[in-house]
């Protein structure tokens, strides 16, 4: 059985241990963080340097814990500089999640609990996609991208590099996500959302970042 060690001892990696646990693919060995955790345990997996260490484990797998697309994509960069090429990276799929064949996910990717692929669904690497969340079919999805729990998208959706979409939002088919935008929670999205842009709402639109008072309307 490979070693695994996860990057950063947050939420989204204690839902990691657990799903890896269930599937048995890999030996969590523990976790790297750079936090004053060092030393504690996480539900029973050490926490045994910051992570830097990772130059250390030449012969474990890694996978990046953040849960916010840009600081997962400037850990991986981090890593990168250190000799941690894209080989070493693992992708934990749990076993409930449905993917039938022609469905391709990159590595350093996390399905959770319940996620569902229905044809020809295409993730990058580094993707998250937390318990529920459904893919259709033809949807593409780039690097670094975050699905919230119950986030839906339609038939031939594109998702660019890092962006957010909040829990329970839904796209409508055949509607692109720019680059390091976000989708706030169960926003409904009918058009194309410009890159680095936050929308919000049913229908979505975008966020008016004119002052606190029109941003609290907005919400």
């Amino acid at each position: 059985m490979s070693e695994l060690l996860l990057i950063a001892a947050t939420g989204l990696a204690r839902e990691v241990l657990a799903t890896v646990r269930s599937s048995g693919r890999y030996d969590v060995v523990g976790f790297l963080d750079d936090a004053e955790m060092i030393g504690s345990d996480v539900d029973g997996a050490p926490v045994l340097g910051p992570i830097d260490d990772s130059v250390h484990y030449t012969h474990a797998f890694f996978l990046v814990c953040l849960d916010a697309g840009r600081p997962r994509e400037a850990l991986v960069e981090r890593l990168s500089a250190l000799g941690i090429g894209s080989n070493r990276y693992a992708t934990v799929i749990d076993p409930s999640v449905r993917m039938p064949e022609g469905c391709r996910i990159g590595r350093g990717s996390i399905l959770l609990q319940n996620v569902t692929l229905t044809a020809s669904v295409t993730l990058g690497s580094h993707v998250v996609a937390m318990p529920g969340v459904t893919f259709t079919h033809d949807d593409a999805v780039a690097d670094f991208a975050t699905f919230a729990a119950g986030t839906t998208l339609g038939g031939g959706v594109r998702i660019g590099r890092a962006a957010h979409l909040g829990m329970n939002s839904s796209v409508r088919e055949r509607t692109l996500i720019g680059s390091y935008a976000t989708v706030g929670m169960g926003a409904a999205v009918l058009s194309d959302v410009p890159d680095g842009e936050t929308w919000v709402g049913v229908p979505a639109h975008q966020l008016n970042h004119g002052g606190v008072n029109g941003a609290a309307a907005q919400l």
